[in-house]
């Protein structure tokens, strides 16, 4: 039996990390991947093939100049499957290229197959040609990542029906849509189908959606979702999903009303993909949706050694913060000092328009009893605005009225999820408005609008004394 210091289930963002983190510690390290090629979710079904569809279609569609050219323009006619595929494959290509590269600069052996505990330490990996590699882990980290959820009332068959994971293997652009879960997934696809004038209906159960945005944000992001034709019906239950012989599927709702488009895109949920671990073995357990819980400090699980990191462990399910989880793992696991988490991390959400916060919202600050103050920039307050023919886009901003130091920041535009990251910098270093109002911003440019939007904060802000 082969035996290494660590084996990291799964080559995700946390898996990855993780790996090239004892490698550079000295350590041997191998990782198991239940696909042919190193990558996880993120890069077959996940992070980068749903980014890459968004960067074609509006590429292709020439949603970025219809500012100035009319909502007619566009730069292919017609978008097809193959339009989107190329692009993702190319895509695809480099990001595994670059991750194999990486495992066999640092020494990291790795092997394709499915895993599962035979024992606290041990690990059997089901290889293709189906037999079976037996190996022992000083230390075992899991990134297994989640599958989309796929209720047995859903008639999935790849084509019409189809999750999020069939909806990137084999794109194509249907003539309308139905998106059935307004989580983030759904969200980005919705709105990146809009984006190329496929009709779109987007359904949730709930009464609301996205609730960890602040209110004002997802109030602009509803209303220009809106505005350009999509239809959003909220507090919508399914009674059924039908698919005719020609293809087509027949949404009915709780209330009688009816949707018929021809591709149904499910959304609702994801699982851990735990199923096939056998953690009974080990002494695992996991909870109804197969997430394992850790200690949120060092990712330990209730068996010491065996570590858990990423999507699989729930909220919030970030490849950004899964990184970071897999490294921090990896560094308990092997004795090194933990530097302490930043208090605020950046959450984006890649739909059309972009979304991104960071800290707290306006409903937490009201519930926490802060004294606050708002400022407000539009996009369209820009030169670069302007120059980019922006029509929407805004940049909310939260200051103490006591301290002056910043509380959060919430974007709703082009280029919110890279403008982001100079608010976080601020907060994380507990900056105050005084920063945004003294500093020089390059001109011209969107990230103008901090100092807008902190100039109209500072504007109903009391004066300081002398």
């Amino acid at each position: 039996m082969e035996e290494y210091e660590l084996i990291v289930i799964g080559s995700g963002p946390a898996g990855r990390r993780a790996a090239v983190q004892a490698a550079k510690l000295g350590k041997s390290v191998l990782v198991v991947e239940g696909r042919r090629r190193v990558g996880g979710v993120s890069v077959h079904t996940g992070t980068i093939p749903s980014k890459t569809l968004r960067e074609t279609a509006l590429n292709l569609s020439g949603w970025r100049e219809r500012g100035f050219y009319g909502h007619s323009y566009r730069v292919k006619q017609e978008i097809g499957g193959d339009d989107l595929g190329v692009r993702l494959m190319k895509t695809l290509e480099h990001e595994i290229n670059v991750l194999e590269h990486q495992f066999h600069r640092n020494k990291i052996r790795t092997v394709n197959g499915t895993a599962r505990f035979t024992g606290p330490n041990e690990v059997a990996v089901r290889r293709a040609d189906g037999s079976d590699l037996a190996v022992r882990g000083e230390r075992i980290l899991i990134t297994v990542g989640t599958i989309p959820y796929r209720p047995d009332s859903v008639p999935f068959d790849g084509d019409h029906v189809v999750d999020s994971d069939a909806i990137v293997e084999c794109p194509r652009v249907p003539r309308s849509l139905t998106v059935i879960g307004a989580g983030v997934i759904g969200i980005e696809y919705a709105t990146i189908f809009s984006a190329m004038d496929v009709p779109v209906t987007l359904i949730e159960p709930r009464e609301t959606f996205l609730d960890f945005i602040d209110r004002e944000i997802i109030d602009t992001f509803t209303h220009e979702l809106r505005d350009r034709g999509m239809v959003i019906r909220t507090g919508a239950e399914v009674r059924s999903i039908e698919k005719g012989k020609d293809g087509w599927v027949t949404t009915t709702l709780a209330d009688g009303r009816t949707v018929r488009t021809e591709m149904l895109l499910y959304a609702a949920g994801r699982t851990g993909a735990t199923a096939p671990l056998d953690l009974d073995k080990c002494g695992l357990s996991v909870d109804h949706r197969g997430r394992i819980t850790v200690d949120p400090k060092t990712f330990q699980t209730e068996v010491p050694h065996i570590y858990a990191a990423g999507d699989v462990i729930g909220f919030p399910s970030l490849a950004s913060t899964s990184m970071e989880q897999g490294r921090i793992a990896a560094c308990h696991a092997f004795g090194l000092p933990l530097p302490p988490a930043p208090q605020y991390f950046p959450y984006g959400i890649y739909a059309v328009p972009e979304i991104s916060t960071v800290g707290m919202n306006e409903q937490e600050v009201r519930a926490r009893g802060i004294s606050y103050e708002v400022g407000i920039a539009r996009f369209r307050e820009t030169s670069r605005g302007h120059i980019m023919g922006l029509n929407s886009g805004m940049m909310k901003m939260l200051f103490s009225l006591k301290t002056r130091r910043l509380l959060g920041v919430h974007i709703c535009g082009e280029g919110a999820t890279e403008l982001i990251h100079i608010g976080q910098a601020v907060l994380n270093l507990k900056g105050t408005l005084d920063y945004f109002i003294e500093n020089t911003f390059n001109y011209p440019t969107l990230a103008e609008a901090y100092k807008i939007a902190a100039l109209d904060a500072w504007n109903r802000m009391p004066a300081r004394e002398g």
